[in-house]
């Protein structure tokens, strides 16, 4: 069945080309660009651009902020060592967060030996840097320029074996999901590093420069390889890039000249079980001068702290206040973005006897069933003896040149690939060097789909770029400092008057100090003498200190080890393997990859230990993870509004650093119209409980240990009533009628109570106690009821509201009683426990015990409401429905930011009465 994509862009898009002779216009040519796009005509030809919640080059455009994928193979033939291998096609993936700047790309079925020893070579992998960086005020990432079909060709030459490595990597288009498809060839010779070993890669920036329709950039980059008996050896390449593509040169629109991509983070590891490949990254574009130009404040949009969705863009305000905005196909309040159901609510534009196909931010146009696309590619007619001869292969395409494209009724159309060009009814290589695209001081090398430019002899750059070497006449032998002093000293690289020349140490290297000597500035260089980004210091403030490690100063104790150490204290110092400990780096802040005790899975996670959405992995299999970028020194404060609930009833959940809202239609959940209630950035959220009196949410967090209130008005902002005392504050219960709150504190092994606003606190029990968790309470009739899962000595216990009467509910047969309910409708105690895997109720005087479901995953907490019980869940990170009378599982929901939800807890549009 044949299909067609309505998602930007067509796919019979055709490579922009321009005729000198005879001016095109847009009238002239209907559906060169984008559907998202508008076409401009100017006095020599038209140009495409894209509209204002898109970008791209016109041809190709995407919704700003939306995630990106990208689909390929990888082939050619390598020799590892000595040691030869093949890539056969193997398939290449990439996910890209665009309002992070952050790219994810997975090759797999890698062949050994040449697993590991890619690991160093993560130019593969940072192309997508490059394509979808964050874009820095008045700067462009690739895509913004190229759209999506280039060229990328890429010298890696090694050092100290010599190695030569060449890398092509070709995009030509959208496929039929919507996801650039790319093919990567790679031939030559790399370093071998054995399994055993590991690989280390440092933060780098590269300058890109842009010349017509050639970027350019040539960098050195260092790596550390790490052999299992600790032997560190630090090694280099030299990596020369160009990219490719066809540029409109009809616009009046200036490119850039030169930007500076700084990659904060890169990650490489092969996971041997999976034969995986995986690169990750995070980089932004902007100034070539951003190591001394950067201002005071950054805006969260573009330092990666903001809190915008995933698939929403970040728009900066004035200071450090900005707006998030879903991207297109999406809705939501920018914090929490969902899909835009364009078949359902109507929006779709499909031709006759086509069927709608909802896509993440878009949709698609398929034939029905015995239909093939017409040849005006929007409407289907009836299928007969019409084919696809670009699926069956009856096409005449070269598959080497060109790709093939359907147009209906067993019509097809020959796309050439960039680099190559269209002679009759094929398609011929571009000979660039007949357009000079080379510095004239370079000699050109034409190649299929491509070229290389290389400087003469005497000259250095990238071959686009060529200057005369300064080190002409001076021996090679000479330490680089020393060269360039001689060489300016001598005036050979530029006017003397306010020249900086280099200070160098008594081996000829570079001093790490580095100071002018007409500005006053100073600042700190690497070995090579490039300036380090934030040690430059102005005229009187002082020099900076270089190559001296900072003294060690007593910090406090980050959130990531907050959290830590109050589930160790939580578990006794003693956790078990099932147990969840948030792993921390040396800095104190949250590890990229956390997993969770001996479940097996792993999940990766961003600054604030938030996982991240399509990371988590099955047993067996570990995630390729990269955090975010540090958190600036003054951090944003944006106000964590309440989003105010409709009328009805609905169930409020907890998901550590936000607050749930599922309303309920009936007793089944209302999935459509769930959001994010309340953002709680920095907490981690336990405990949940509402006053139906004032209409206030309160919870528990144990990352602040704080215990919080928020009224459910627009615009309101969380009040902390307890903030002192609180070690692990986990289950939280409400008397609306006595205006109390009661909770349990594992960490200091009490449960407390005080007045809704913090006041008369008092210690209700604080013996007899190992790891109390959830607890809830009988209004009407004055009861508590609460959990200890003591693993020695698990229990349910209850007494009245004042802490007497205490005794043990229940003490035989349960495990880990995580959640805790009372039932009004049948005044009963029922609890969901994750050691036994039941849903178990009893009368308030022990009798009349019953399993309602012995078939649970990992309950955590649980609320009942009319006939049903909602309980969360940490296996599936969802809420689960079960039927009191039946036990079936009735439903679930999973919220789209997957990561676990602990309390949960009902919200009806009126306060029960106090009648027993």
């Amino acid at each position: 069945m044949k299909r067609f994509d309505i998602s930007p862009p067509f796919l019979s898009s055709p490579v922009l080309t321009f005729n000198p002779v005879s001016r095109e216009t847009c009238e002239r040519k209907p559906g060169h660009c984008s559907q998202y796009a508008f076409c401009t005509d100017y006095a020599t030809g038209f140009c495409c651009h894209c509209q204002d919640s898109y970008y791209g080059n016109g041809v190709h455009c995407l919704p700003k902020g939306a995630p990106h994928r990208v689909n390929g193979k990888v082939s050619g033939n390598l020799l590892v060592g000595q040691t030869s291998v093949s890539f056969d096609s193997i398939d290449m993936h990439a996910y890209i967060v665009v309002n992070d700047g952050r790219a994810y790309t997975a090759i797999s079925q890698v062949p050994e030996p040449a697993s590991w020893s890619l690991t160093p070579l993560t130019a593969i992998g940072g192309l997508f840097g490059w394509l979808f960086a964050l874009e820095k005020p008045g700067h462009q990432n690739g895509f913004s320029i190229t759209g999506a079909k280039f060229v990328h060709n890429i010298e890696v030459v090694f050092s100290p074996g010599g190695e030569v490595v060449h890398i092509t990597q070709v995009a030509n288009g959208f496929d039929a999901d919507n996801y650039i498809h790319l093919r990567t060839t790679i031939k030559g010779q790399i370093p071998f590093i054995p399994e055993t070993s590991s690989v280390q890669i440092n933060p780098y920036y590269e300058i890109y420069q842009y010349s017509g329709s050639v970027v350019t950039s040539t960098a050195y980059r260092e790596y550390t390889v790490t052999s299992a008996n600790n032997e560190v050896q630090r090694l280099s390449y030299r990596l020369k890039q160009n990219i490719t593509y066809q540029d409109c040169v009809h616009s009046q629109r200036s490119p850039p000249t030169a930007q500076k991509l700084s990659v904060d983070r890169m990650f490489a590891l092969y996971n041997k079980d999976e034969k995986v490949l995986r690169f990750a990254i995070t980089s932004h574009i902007g100034s070539v001068h951003d190591s001394s130009q950067e201002p005071t404040q950054v805006s969260p949009c573009y330092d990666g702290t903001h809190v915008c969705d995933t698939r929403a863009q970040c728009q900066p305000e004035s200071g450090l206040n900005y707006t998030c905005v879903c991207a297109s196909g999406y809705q939501g309040d920018g914090r929490d973005c969902t899909d835009v159901d364009e078949c359902e609510a109507g929006l779709a534009n499909c031709g006759r006897n086509t069927q709608c196909l909802n896509l993440p931010g878009s949709y698609r146009c398929d034939c029905q069933p015995g239909y093939l696309y017409s040849a005006d590619g929007q409407n289907c007619v009836l299928g007969g003896s019409f084919g696809n001869p670009c699926e069956d292969g009856t096409h005449t395409c070269d598959t080497a040149t060109s790709r093939c494209v359907p147009r209906g009724d067993g019509v097809f159309t020959c796309e050439c690939f960039p680099g190559y060009t269209r002679s009759g009814q094929t398609c011929i290589d571009v000979d660039e060097c007949s357009e000079r695209r080379c510095h004239p001081d370079a000699s050109c090398t034409n190649l299929p789909g491509s070229f290389s430019c290389q400087c003469n002899d005497g000259y250095t750059g990238d071959g686009f770029q060529c200057t005369q070497d300064p080190g002409t006449g001076i021996r090679s032998s000479l330490p680089l400092c020393t060269i360039m002093w001689k060489c300016k000293v001598r005036q050979r690289c530029g006017p003397r008057p306010g020249l900086f020349v280099p200070e160098c140490d008594s081996e000829g290297n570079y001093a790490p100090l580095q100071c002018h000597g007409s500005t006053g500035h100073c600042w700190c260089v690497n070995k090579n003498g490039e300036e380090i980004e934030g040690t430059r210091t102005l005229p009187g403030r002082g020099t900076p200190k270089c190559g001296v490690p900072a003294e060690p100063t007593q910090r406090p104790q980050t959130m990531c080890e907050r959290w830590k150490q109050s589930l160790l204290d939580h578990y006794g110092g003693t956790p078990s393997a099932e147990h969840y400990i948030p792993q921390c780096d040396p800095y104190g802040e949250f590890t990229p990859l956390q997993c969770h005790g001996n479940s097996g899975y792993c999940w990766c996670v961003d600054k604030d230990g938030r996982e991240i959405e399509g990371s988590r992995t099955q047993p067996g299999m570990t995630p390729a993870c990269l955090p975010s970028v540090a958190p600036p020194t003054v951090r944003p404060t944006p106000r964590p509004d309440v989003t105010p609930p409709t009328s009805g009833t609905y169930l409020l959940y907890a998901q550590g650093q936000q607050i749930g809202y599922l309303p309920l239609d009936g007793v089944k959940f209302n999935k459509d119209k769930a959001r994010t209630l309340l953002s709680l950035h920095g907490s981690i959220v336990v405990g949940i409980d509402y006053d139906c009196q004032e209409k206030k949410v309160y919870w528990t967090d144990v990352a602040g240990r704080t215990i919080s209130r928020a009224s459910l008005e627009p615009g309101a902002e969380p009040e902390v009533i307890i903030s002192t005392d609180l070690m692990s504050p986990e289950g939280l219960a409400i008397d609306y009628l006595r205006r109390t709150m009661f909770w349990t504190d594992s960490g200091t092994d009490k449960i407390e109570s005080s007045r809704l606003d913090g006041s008369d606190r008092k210690t209700l029990f604080d013996s007899n106690l190992v790891n109390p968790r959830a607890i809830t309470i009988d209004a009407v009739r004055g009861n508590l009821y609460w959990t200890d899962w003591n693993r020695e000595a698990p229990k349910i216990e209850t007494s009245y509201i004042d802490g007497s009467n205490r005794r043990i509910l229940v003490n035989d047969n349960i495990g880990l009683p995580n959640g805790l309910t009372f039932d009004p409708f049948s005044k009963q105690i029922c609890w969901a426990d994750a050691g036994t895997k039941k849903l178990e109720c009893v009368l308030s005087n022990g009798s009349g015990r019953r399993v309602v479901q012995s078939n649970l995953n990992y309950p955590f907490s649980v609320v009942a409401y009319a006939n049903h019980f909602y309980h969360t869940d940490w296996r599936r990170d969802g809420v689960i429905s079960v039927n009191k009378d039946s036990g079936q599982i009735t439903e679930e929901y999973l919220p789209e930011q997957r990561s676990h939800l602990y309390g949960v807890t009902a919200i009806y549009p009126y306060c029960p009465s106090g009648r027993k």
